[in-house]
Protein backbone atom coordinates (compact mmCIF):
# COMPACT_ATOMS: atom_id res chain seq x y z
CA UNK A 1 0.00 0.00 0.00
CA UNK A 2 1.52 3.16 -1.14
CA UNK A 3 2.21 6.14 1.18
CA UNK A 4 1.36 9.54 0.49
CA UNK A 5 -2.29 11.45 -0.48
CA UNK A 6 -5.44 9.69 -1.57
CA UNK A 7 -6.55 8.69 -4.84
CA UNK A 8 -8.34 11.31 -7.04
CA UNK A 9 -12.39 11.05 -5.97
CA UNK A 10 -12.17 9.76 -2.47
CA UNK A 11 -13.00 11.71 -0.03
CA UNK A 12 -12.10 12.10 3.37
CA UNK A 13 -8.78 13.34 4.78
CA UNK A 14 -6.27 12.01 7.50
CA UNK A 15 -7.78 15.28 10.16
CA UNK A 16 -11.41 13.71 8.89
CA UNK A 17 -11.77 10.13 7.95
CA UNK A 18 -15.07 9.28 5.77
CA UNK A 19 -17.19 7.55 7.68
CA UNK A 20 -17.53 3.82 7.45
CA UNK A 21 -21.24 3.50 8.54
CA UNK A 22 -21.95 1.92 5.13
CA UNK A 23 -19.78 -0.86 6.01
CA UNK A 24 -20.88 -0.96 9.07
CA UNK A 25 -24.52 -1.42 7.97
CA UNK A 26 -23.51 -4.47 5.74
CA UNK A 27 -21.54 -6.09 8.40
CA UNK A 28 -24.98 -6.03 11.02
CA UNK A 29 -27.18 -6.74 8.23
CA UNK A 30 -25.21 -10.14 7.24
CA UNK A 31 -24.66 -10.74 11.32
CA UNK A 32 -28.83 -10.59 11.93
CA UNK A 33 -29.42 -12.71 8.75
CA UNK A 34 -26.51 -15.42 10.27
CA UNK A 35 -28.05 -15.59 14.02
CA UNK A 36 -31.83 -15.76 12.93
CA UNK A 37 -30.83 -18.47 10.58
CA UNK A 38 -28.68 -20.58 13.08
CA UNK A 39 -30.97 -19.34 15.94
CA UNK A 40 -34.02 -21.27 13.83
CA UNK A 41 -31.51 -24.45 13.35
CA UNK A 42 -30.67 -24.43 16.47
CA UNK A 43 -34.21 -24.63 18.14
CA UNK A 44 -35.37 -26.95 15.60
CA UNK A 45 -32.61 -29.62 16.44
CA UNK A 46 -33.30 -28.97 20.50
CA UNK A 47 -30.71 -26.96 21.57
CA UNK A 48 -32.78 -24.44 23.15
CA UNK A 49 -29.74 -22.04 25.08
CA UNK A 50 -27.65 -21.53 22.49
CA UNK A 51 -30.45 -20.46 20.23
CA UNK A 52 -31.55 -18.12 22.84
CA UNK A 53 -28.12 -16.48 22.64
CA UNK A 54 -28.23 -16.21 18.98
CA UNK A 55 -31.57 -14.74 19.44
CA UNK A 56 -30.53 -12.30 21.74
CA UNK A 57 -27.66 -11.22 19.65
CA UNK A 58 -29.70 -10.88 16.29
CA UNK A 59 -31.64 -8.45 18.78
CA UNK A 60 -28.36 -6.16 19.48
CA UNK A 61 -27.60 -6.66 15.07
CA UNK A 62 -31.13 -4.84 14.78
CA UNK A 63 -30.45 -2.02 17.23
CA UNK A 64 -26.77 -1.66 15.96
CA UNK A 65 -28.86 -1.25 12.20
CA UNK A 66 -31.08 1.42 13.59
CA UNK A 67 -28.78 3.55 15.03
CA UNK A 68 -26.21 3.20 11.79
CA UNK A 69 -29.47 4.29 9.65
CA UNK A 70 -30.14 7.09 12.27
CA UNK A 71 -26.59 8.46 11.87
CA UNK A 72 -26.24 7.98 8.27
CA UNK A 73 -29.41 10.09 8.33
CA UNK A 74 -28.27 12.92 10.20
CA UNK A 75 -24.99 12.81 8.16
CA UNK A 76 -27.47 13.23 4.97
CA UNK A 77 -29.17 16.15 7.01
CA UNK A 78 -25.79 18.22 7.44
CA UNK A 79 -23.77 17.40 4.28
CA UNK A 80 -26.57 17.92 1.62
CA UNK A 81 -28.07 15.51 -0.98
CA UNK A 82 -24.52 13.79 -1.79
CA UNK A 83 -25.01 10.25 -3.01
CA UNK A 84 -23.92 7.83 -0.42
CA UNK A 85 -24.47 4.46 -2.10
CA UNK A 86 -23.05 1.38 -0.68
CA UNK A 87 -20.60 0.22 -3.40
CA UNK A 88 -18.76 3.74 -4.15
Amino acid sequence: MPIGPQPRGRRGTVEEPYSPLNLRLALATFGLVVCVVLSILLFRTGWTLPGWLLAAWAVFAVIDIVVVQMRRQARKRTEGDRDHSLFE
